[in-house]
C-alpha cells in the first residue's frame, strides 16, 4: 500500500496543530479583533475541542489520525459569514457536546446519567434556538437503533434533561413578568412560514451549502463500500451521524431562514465522513480528489471572506 500525500497529511501529528493556526488566522482575517467577537471565537474554540474528545472517545478512524477535527475546522471556518453569530455558535457547542454525552451511553441501558446530562445539552441548545427540537424525537430513535441504549428509565431521563434548562428560568420568566416570552418561544414551532423562500440565500451560503453536501455524499458512499473494515460500533455512530446530516438537509430545504444554525449541525455531521474518507483512502484517484477538495476550501473560504468581512 502506497502512501501518498493525502495519507502523509492525515497520519501526521502536526495537522491538527497546523489547522488550529490557520482556524485562527482566518477568524482574525474575518473581523475577530476588530468586531471583539470574543464570546464567538469562544465557542468556536471549545466546540473544536470537544470534536476532539469526540473523535477520541470514539476511535470514529480506525488509524492515528486528527482528521475529524481538521475537517471541522476547515469546513467552519470556510463558513466565515457565520462568525458573528453567537446563538448558532452557542448551540452548535452545546450539540457536540451532547453527542460526546450520548455515545457514552453505547448499548449501556443503564445510562440514565449521561442521558439526562446529553438532553440538558439539548435544551440549552432549544433554548437558543427552539428548533432544536425538532430532531428530539429523531434522536430518541437512534438512540435506540444505534446505540441500543434507550429504555423507559432513559427516556424519562431525556425528557427531565430537556425540561431542566427551562424549569430553571421559568422563575425567573416570572419574576420579570415575560412569561408571554416563553410562550412565544414555543410557538416558534409551528411558524413554518416561509417554507423554501431562498430570495435571502447569498452565493457564499450556495457555495459552502454545495460544498458541505458534496464531501457529504463523497463520504457516505466511500464510508458504505469500505465500512466491513470497521467495528460494529463504528459503523453505528457514522449511522447516526449520516440520518442525522440527511434530517439537516431536509429541514435546511424547507426552511432555509434557518441557515445560520442548520449549516453548523451539517458540519458536524459531515466532519466524520470527509475525515474517513481522507485519512482511509490510498489511490492515485483520491489523491488528486483530496487535493481539489483542499484548493476549492480554500478558494470558497477566501470568497467568503472577501465577500463577508470589512477588512477587506
Amino acid at each position: 500500500m502506497i502512501k501518498r500525500l493525502q495519507n502523509h497529511i492525515a497520519e501526521s501529528r502536526y495537522a491538527l496543530p497546523v489547522t488550529a493556526v490557520y482556524a485562527v488566522v482566518i477568524w482574525l482575517l474575518g473581523g475577530l479583533l476588530v468586531h471583539q467577537w470574543w464570546l464567538q471565537f469562544a465557542c468556536f474554540a471549545l466546540s473544536a475541542y470537544f470534536i476532539v474528545l469526540l473523535n477520541n472517545f470514539n476511535a470514529l478512524i480506525r488509524i492515528y489520525s486528527r482528521m475529524v477535527s481538521c475537517a471541522f475546522l476547515v469546513l467552519s471556518c470556510m463558513a466565515c459569514f457565520l462568525f458573528d453569530n453567537f446563538k448558532g455558535g452557542a448551540a452548535q457547542l452545546c450539540y457536540i457536546v451532547s453527542n460526546v454525552l450520548l455515545f457514552r451511553c453505547y448499548r449501556d441501558e443503564k445510562a440514565t446519567g449521561w442521558m439526562f446530562y446529553a438532553s440538558i445539552c439539548l435544551g440549552l441548545a432549544s433554548m437558543l434556538w427552539v428548533q432544536m427540537l425538532y430532531f428530539v424525537p429523531f434522536i430518541w430513535v437512534l438512540t435506540a437503533t444505534e446505540l441500543s441504549a434507550l429504555n423507559h428509565k432513559t427516556l424519562a431521563a431525556s425528557l427531565l434533561g430537556l425540561l431542566t434548562p427551562y424549569w430553571l428560568s421559568a422563575g425567573w420568566f416570572v419574576y420579570q413578568q415575560r412569561t408571554a416570552a416563553l410562550v412565544d418561544h414555543f410557538a416558534a414551532l409551528a411558524q413554518w412560514e416561509p417554507l423554501c423562500d431562498y430570495s435571502h440565500v447569498t452565493w457564499p451560503q450556495v457555495l459552502v451549502f454545495a460544498m458541505t453536501v458534496l464531501l457529504l455524499v463523497t463520504g457516505i458512499v466511500h464510508f458504505w463500500r469500505r465500512s466491513y473494515n470497521d467495528k460494529i460500533r463504528t459503523r453505528q455512530l457514522y449511522a447516526f451521524f449520516m440520518t442525522m446530516a440527511l434530517l439537516t438537509i431536509v429541514l435546511l430545504v424547507l426552511q432555509p431562514q434557518h441557515y445560520d444554525v442548520l449549516m453548523r449541525l451539517l458540519i458536524i455531521n459531515t466532519a466524520p465522513f470527509a475525515a474517513h474518507f481522507v485519512a482511509l483512502t490510498y489511490t492515485k484517484l483520491t489523491n488528486i480528489a483530496f487535493c481539489v477538495i483542499v484548493g476549492l476550501c480554500l478558494f470558497i473560504t477566501a470568497y467568503c471572506l472577501w465577500m463577508s468581512s470589512s477588512i477587506f
